[in-house]
């Protein structure tokens, strides 16, 4: 085999990830999952896609390892893992993962919550039964992983931290860095945006005349008048 690094992209279809997340937008996460793949093929790397549709298990880490374990049985011995919810992901910064993977065992992208937005590793450094059992999908992740590659002495690097789309505030974040953003991307996170501050205004509004059976004014402060 050539080339024995692979990509896994490691994300649900952008039905599931209507349910599973609180920003309500299919096109959105269409969106996401297309540029997500096109970004992949420019890296120029074999890669493979797997949906809820292929994961196999009932916790998350229990489908995200059978996935792994499924290209390492292809013969690959290094996989770089990414998701489809990051805006500011590029081929660049996976080649990047690429390269560091062949002077370290571990190579992690971080996220703004507290978890990973990529995660490069090599057959010979991954433990299954504990990374299996990692608090995956809360803010403990980063650090309970970090503190595991620390007590086994595991080489890790690490690439610039990231954003992912999780909630209303994540799209704040990916608006307000100074990163280059799609402009496709950028236009539906803007429109997003827009619309959460409608529903926000709208609530406020109910909220006063409900309680304080007065007309809304936007000029008055409503903690005055409590």
């Amino acid at each position: 085999m050539k080339n024995k690094t692979a990509i896994l992209i490691f994300a649900n279809s952008e039905e599931k990830e209507l349910i599973s997340k609180s920003v309500s937008s299919s096109g959105f996460f269409e969106l996401l999952n297309s540029e997500t793949l096109k970004i992949v093929k420019q890296t120029g790397l074999p890669y493979f896609h797997v949906s809820e549709k292929q994961q196999i298990g009932n916790s998350f880490g229990e489908r995200f390892t059978s996935a792994i374990d499924s290209i390492f049985n292809k013969g690959f011995d290094t996989i770089i893992s990414v998701g489809n919810d990051i805006p500011h992901l590029s081929a660049k910064i996976i080649l990047q993962a690429h390269q560091k993977l062949a002077v370290s065992d571990y190579v992690l992208g971080p996220s703004t919550d507290g978890g990973f937005y990529l995660m490069g590793f090599k057959k010979t450094h991954f433990n299954k039964t504990s990374f299996q059992n990692l608090p995956w999908q809360t803010s403990k992740l980063r650090r309970s992983l970090n503190k595991e590659l620390q007590l086994q002495n595991i080489k890790t690097l690490y690439l610039e931290m990231l954003s992912d789309i999780d909630d209303i505030s994540d799209i704040q974040l990916v608006l307000k860095s100074f990163r280059p953003l799609d402009f496709k991307i950028k236009k539906i996170l803007l429109t997003l945006q827009n619309i959460s501050k409608s529903i926000i205004s709208s609530i406020v509004v109910f909220f006063y005349q409900s309680v304080f059976k007065q007309h809304y004014n936007k000029g008055s402060p409503i903690l005055l008048h409590v």
